[in-house]
């Protein structure tokens, strides 16, 4: 589990692509001080599984799934990345509950520059609206924020000038995709309204055949 507070801002070394999958290497000195074979590492808010480590790097392998799911069949050599590793049990909670099993991708609509900060703007993909609240938690690129507006088809959220510096939101232009994670205890709700639910209507049908 993350927490989408992101550790460090690093780069794609290379990207081995095959017919359904990748292989992909990426640096980040301070996330793989404490690498081991098999640690958990969110790569643009993707939970990706380290297979190899060694000077300042790590590679993971990337499914077909993901490749569909996410943004990083796109990257390419020297593109910026959001890294986090997962967090430990007695790690302090800073974000939202993040999973790293992102739900689907969006582009940057517009980019609003203020005094210190910047809001800026979403396609929001309609299946994922439902889920998604004004003052609610979101997770972008793996970075754990807070939306400012929404409605049927976008998001804005507003971007602290750590934010801007430290993550690739910060450097990402208009048209550019990112990777999407809503908050996973609103799918849980959603999904247990509507079993009790089914189970109601079940009940009173058996109710009508008494």
């Amino acid at each position: 589990m993350f927490t989408g507070i992101v550790e460090e801002l690093g780069h794609v070394v290379g990207l081995d692509t095959g017919e359904d999958s990748a292989r992909l290497t990426v640096s980040g000195p301070l996330v793989t001080t404490d690498a081991v074979h098999g640690a958990s590492i969110s790569v643009n808010g993707v939970c990706l599984t380290v297979v190899e480590h060694g000077g300042g790097e790590f590679t993971v392998d990337v499914m077909a799934e993901t490749l569909r799911r996410s943004s990083l069949g796109a990257l390419v050599p020297g593109a910026k990345v959001n890294l986090e590793r997962a967090m430990p049990a007695s790690g302090r909670f800073g974000g939202h509950v993040v999973q790293g099993h992102v739900d689907g991708t969006a582009t940057i609509t517009h980019r609003t520059p203020g005094d210190r900060w910047e809001v800026v703007g979403f396609t929001l993909p309609p299946e994922l609206a439902r889920y998604v609240v004004e003052k609610g938690s979101i997770t972008v690129d793996g970075v754990s924020l807070t939306v400012a507006s929404v409605d049927d088809t976008s998001f804005t959220v507003s971007l602290i000038p750590t934010t801007l510096d430290l993550t690739t939101l910060g450097h990402k232009d208009v048209g550019d995709p990112v990777n999407l994670e809503v908050d996973v205890i609103a799918k849980y709700v959603e999904r247990l309204m509507t079993q009790q639910a089914g189970a109601a209507d079940g009940d009173a049908a058996q109710e009508d055949h008494a």
